[in-house]
This record gives C-alpha cells, sequence and structure tokens, in this order.
C-alpha cells in the first residue's frame, strides 16, 4: 500500500448556525452556508495547509454540506489539489430533517447522561452509526492508496464530530475515552503524519475531562441520571 505521508482534516468554518441555532428549523442542515468570519478562519486554515504540504499534490475527500464545500473552496489550494472527491460518509452526523431547536436542546441533555457515542438522536443518527460508515470510509481509502499511483497527501474537509470518529477508528481509542474529547474548533486542523509504518496525531484533541486512550467502560463510575 502507497500509504500518503500525512492525513489532514479539518474542520468547516463557522457556519450561519453556529451563531444562529433556529436556522435549522427554516434551512436544510447540509445547505447551511458559512458566515463571513467562517470563510475567514478557511482562508488561514487554507494557508497552514499549503505549508503543510510544501508544494506536494494532495488527494481531497470533501463533506456535501455546502459549509465543507465553502471551506475548501475558501481555503485556495489551487494546483495543489489532485482530485476532489465528494464523499457523503464525511458528512455531519444527522441529528433531525427540519430540526426544531427547543426539542434539540432537550434530545441534547439526554445524550450527555447516555453518552454521546451510544445515544440516537429522534430521526437521525448516534455517534456509533457515525463510527461505522467512517469504518466503511476507511476502506475506500486503503483501496485508493494501494493505487500506485496514489497521491502522496490525503485532505479531508469535513465536521468535528466525524474528525474525532475518525481518530477513534484509526487509533482504536476506546468508547470512554471519545467521551472525554471536545470538538475541534471552526476551521481547525488535525493531521495524521506518518513515521514509517505508523501514524502519530500532530495534536490532541481538547478533553472535557481526564481519561486515557485505553479506559473502558469497566473504568467509568456507576452512573444513574
Amino acid at each position: 500500500m502507497s500509504a500518503p505521508r500525512q492525513i489532514i482534516m479539518v474542520r468547516h468554518g463557522q457556519s450561519k448556525a453556529n451563531v444562529d441555532q433556529t436556522l435549522y428549523n427554516r434551512l436544510p442542515d447540509y445547505r447551511i452556508p458559512l458566515t463571513e468570519l467562517g470563510v475567514a478562519q478557511a482562508k488561514a486554515a487554507g494557508e497552514r495547509v499549503r505549508r503543510q504540504l510544501d508544494g506536494q499534490k494532495v488527494r481531497v475527500y470533501v463533506s456535501p454540506y455546502l459549509r465543507a464545500y465553502q471551506t475548501l473552496e475558501a481555503m485556495n489550494l489551487g494546483d495543489l489539489v489532485e482530485s476532489t472527491m465528494e464523499e457523503p460518509r464525511l458528512r455531519e452526523q444527522d441529528w433531525a430533517n427540519f430540526q426544531n431547536p427547543a426539542e434539540i436542546a432537550d434530545q441534547k441533555e439526554l445524550r450527555n447522561a447516555y453518552g454521546h457515542f451510544f445515544y440516537r438522536f429522534r430521526e437521525g443518527e448516534s455517534g456509533s452509526d457515525v463510527y461505522d460508515r467512517v469504518s466503511s470510509f476507511m476502506e475506500t481509502l486503503f483501496r485508493h492508496w494501494s493505487r500506485s499511483s496514489a497521491d502522496p497527501n490525503t485532505l479531508l474537509v469535513t465536521h468535528g464530530l466525524t474528525m474525532r470518529l475518525f481518530c477513534m477508528r484509526w487509533f482504536h481509542w476506546s468508547v470512554e475515552y471519545f467521551e472525554s474529547l471536545n470538538n475541534p474548533g471552526n476551521a481547525e486542523t488535525r493531521t495524521l503524519v506518518r513515521h514509517g509504518n505508523r501514524y502519530v496525531l500532530d495534536a490532541a484533541f481538547d478533553q472535557w475531562t481526564p481519561a486515557e486512550p485505553s479506559k473502558t467502560v469497566l473504568d467509568a463510575p456507576e452512573h444513574i441520571w
């Protein structure tokens, strides 16, 4: 397998729904655009990524959501991009179709008590559902990398939860460790850098509570909500 030198992941820039959550109940999630600040964040991310690529080509996989496409466009990687593929498995976690903010707030409270990985939103997905589709996407990556013409770098333009779950699957983190992690900020990057036959993450995700990657449910305190 011709493994890439690095796998760069970038979360989309600030979206209009990050500022006004009521937008979810009148606009489909996948059509929500970036704010002006989000575009500026994406441009700054593009400058960082260009420095990382150092003139090398990159194959891009982008979530089909408008805010992800706008992020990639604002990054302006130009002729460094060998090819771009829309990848629905990199989409945001499905919460509902048109979302009622009050109902979603209630479900978020339930999710916080139940656990982000296993809680399934009504008319939507659980974190474990996203984990499964990320696992399927990795199989596609391995097939692409097996080709002799594989590019030396891979870029995923996606969403915060999807980035965490990609790393969880790649590094075999436990569910309990995943539960301790926060999403990266808008237009933040995380990179899996190859060292010999293995990859290391260039920067850890922030944690809201201490936990180690090997922590399991056996180590968790009893919890009744």
